[in-house]
């Protein structure tokens, strides 16, 4: 017997859209799936299948639509529906049909090839990117950050007041912009000057960046322009342009993760030199962001010219992976505009943050 008004949030993707869906659940004879007083869906448990390999407890319904996912983010909720979920385990015909997928797949990478050559791979990523759910992309950036964690030796920097002002900083850039997509940001202790953002929303500053920022502008500016990329699913489109579908949906559909197809697609990420356009995109983002909060949108770029001053450009890494040129600058330049917002982080947070890497890491 069910007790009554068992509830608590989770986030639903109803197979139709990629949109994120915040949402109450409620279990009764069924699991309802509510968005304030509208009925979105009423999963039979009987039905209930838990999705293997993610980190929250993600379920489909076995008899619902087919790309409909709903993610439980209370563990106590979570357990309930498992004792009241007699086939969550049970493999259906659902797997069969991901086995045929998969073998239909290997077959689609030879026509994969037909369609970059006919209609190129920047276009095909920009075809397919928007089309990929944000919850597939979130499982595909999880992959590719375990990698990206044994690629810097699992080096996160952890001092407690310094994550707490960059999460204050990074938040104060996503509430402004109004970003869909869950943010997760952290600092790599690594000499390297860079920041990448992987897709489905994780950013990383690494350590050689943050020492040479002056301000908190100037190392906001990046964040921004990282978060544009993230917006803008410029992580996914690079995974396809550099690796086609068969690498794609081999990682949606789990075989490729953790192989050294993983780690090329990683290292890819982390190394990844955008188009004109989207470094252009991002860079718009960014201006947009600071401006809104009342700060400097040059400052970026002021950090930028500081590096490369007296360096040559081919060899750093920001400039590898963020090519920067005379247009970008001149667009940051005519972005000026004056200070008329509140300080994004005072000195104390400031002098916390540049510090995160003085202490022991964490993996």
């Amino acid at each position: 017997m069910i007790e009554r008004e068992q509830e608590a949030s989770g986030v639903f993707y109803d197979g139709a859209t990629s949109q994120r869906h915040l949402v109450a659940l409620r279990l009764n004879e069924g699991l309802e799936i509510r968005a304030g007083d509208d009925l979105l869906a009423l999963w039979p448990l009987s039905d209930l299948r838990q999705i293997e390999g993610t980190h929250s407890t993600m379920l489909r319904n076995a008899r619902g639509p087919e790309l409909a996912r709903l993610e439980i983010t209370d563990p106590a909720f979570a357990a309930l529906v498992a004792a009241h979920s007699a086939n969550l385990h049970t493999e259906d015909s659902h797997t069969w049909r991901v086995i045929t997928r998969i073998i239909f797949w290997s077959l689609a990478a030879t026509v994969s090839i037909i369609l970059i050559v006919v209609f190129g791979l920047p276009l095909l990523a920009d075809r397919l990117a928007p089309l990929i759910p944000v919850w597939a992309e979130r499982q595909i950036g999880e992959a590719a950050d375990k990698q990206v964690r044994l690629i810097f030796g699992h080096k996160l920097c952890a001092e407690p007041q310094g994550e707490a002002a960059l999460q204050d900083l990074v938040g104060k850039l996503e509430r402004q912009m109004h970003l869909d997509v869950p943010v997760r940001s952290a600092v790599l202790n690594s000499k390297v000057e860079n920041a990448f953002a992987l897709p489905g929303g994780k950013v990383y500053v690494l350590n050689g960046l943050l020492q040479d920022a002056q301000t908190p502008d100037e190392l906001a500016g990046v964040i921004a322009h990282e978060l544009g990329h993230v917006a803008h699913r410029d992580g996914l489109r690079r995974i396809i342009h550099d690796g086609g579908t068969s690498y794609l949906f081999g990682l949606l559909f789990g075989d490729m993760t953790g192989s050294s197809t993983m780690i090329f697609i990683t290292q890819g990420l982390v190394e990844a030199s955008y188009s004109r356009d989207a470094e252009a995109a991002a860079d718009a983002y960014s201006i947009e962001a600071m401006k809104g909060l009342g700060r400097s949108p040059k400052a970026m770029g002021e950090l930028l010219v500081r590096i490369m001053q007296g360096r040559d450009e081919t060899t750093l890494a920001i400039f590898a992976s963020h090519p920067l040129t005379a247009d970008r600058l001149a667009a940051m330049a005519k972005a000026e505009a004056p200070v008329s917002g509140d300080e994004l982080l005072n000195e104390a947070e400031w002098n916390a943050l540049k510090a995160i890497c003085d202490g022991a890491g964490k993996g």
